[in-house]
């Protein structure tokens, strides 16, 4: 189905990935027209395999999508746009948003799915195995690492709870904070247990061909690791949802209820860009969830609407 610009739907979902489609399919089976806008720039492009997700483990994340886009177009009121949303405004019942391109469509709800993106990254050789073998989610990516030499890249206190999560799959550890100084007591929990500790700032991570060789320090130092998870620094998909008002957390992304309501009625949230649980199998409970909270909202308009109008 196709929507002219100036046709208000039900619901524009913001983002295409595992939440907005997600919602996106619970919605389309409710019979409700949705638009999903999608700048096609995920975050886990970057990444091999998809992982915890019953049924799809191991998929790449292309795929993944791509059967997602395929079984969503057996309903013919869900549309998908490749577009980059730039402004958003309404209340609700009736908002607008407008595309990179100039293009501006107009709903009864928004549901931002858009996740959230890496900031550069700082250490050198990072990006080149990123992916391959270095990793941010243990849960997700654990198992491909077991029993290597893993080094923990990360920071403050971040860097006690990565590494104890890390060790359910390797006894081989070693802590590098890039420069910062542990406190004592986070320091001594690591180092009583066999895991080392190195605060001196990070020169280069060697690698071949995507895989890690070895840390090099700035005093020269070179410590063999075969394998890395690290502590990412992120930023909110989009800056849209606190524009129009939307409580966030610290890490920028949206607070939400269960069913994706933010403290904007009529906006919701899904995903990355609304929680800290960052799983493919999270994003699509999230999306799902929001789906029928939206959809419960519609409903309940549409009922007091058609009393009103028989009145």
């Amino acid at each position: 189905m196709s929507y002219s610009p100036n046709q208000q739907v039900d619901v524009i979902i913001i983002g295409g990935g595992p939440a907005g489609m997600s919602a996106a399919l619970v919605l389309g089976r409710a019979r409700r027209h949705v638009l999903v806008l999608d700048e096609a720039l995920p975050r886990h492009r970057v990444t091999r395999e998809s992982h915890g997700f019953l049924t799809r483990d191991g998929v790449s994340p292309s795929e993944l999508r791509q059967v997602a886009r395929q079984q969503i177009a057996a309903y013919p009121t869900v549309r998908f746009v490749q577009e980059t949303v730039v402004e958003a405004e309404g209340i609700d019942g009736k908002f607008e948003v407008k595309t990179q391109n100039g293009q501006v469509y107009h709903a009864r709800k928004l549901l931002f799915a858009v996740g959230m993106k890496d900031l550069p990254m700082e250490l050198e050789g990072l990006e080149a195995v990123y992916g391959k073998s270095a990793y941010v989610c243990p849960y997700c990516d654990g198992w491909e690492m077991q029993n290597r030499q893993i080094a923990v890249i990360a920071r403050s206190a971040f860097a006690l709870h990565l590494t104890r999560t890390v060790s359910g799959w390797t006894d081989d550890l070693m802590v590098f904070t890039h420069g910062e100084q542990l406190p004592d007591e986070q320091k001594q929990q690591l180092e009583s247990r066999g895991i080392p500790v190195f605060e001196t700032p990070i020169q280069r991570i060697e690698s071949e061909n995507g895989e890690t060789r070895a840390i090099v320090l700035e005093d020269g130092r070179v410590i063999e690791r075969t394998a890395i998870f690290f502590a990412p620094q992120l930023e909110p998909g989009s800056t849209l949802p606190s524009v129009l008002g939307c409580e966030t957390m610290d890490s920028g992304a949206m607070v939400v209820d269960e069913s994706g309501r933010s403290s904007i009625a009529g906006i919701f949230g899904a995903g990355d860009g609304a929680s800290q649980k960052y799983q493919v199998a999270a994003a699509v409970a999230a999306g799902s969830m929001a789906g029928a909270g939206i959809n419960t909202e519609l409903l309940e308009s549409d009922w007091e609407h058609r009393a009103a109008s028989l009145s």
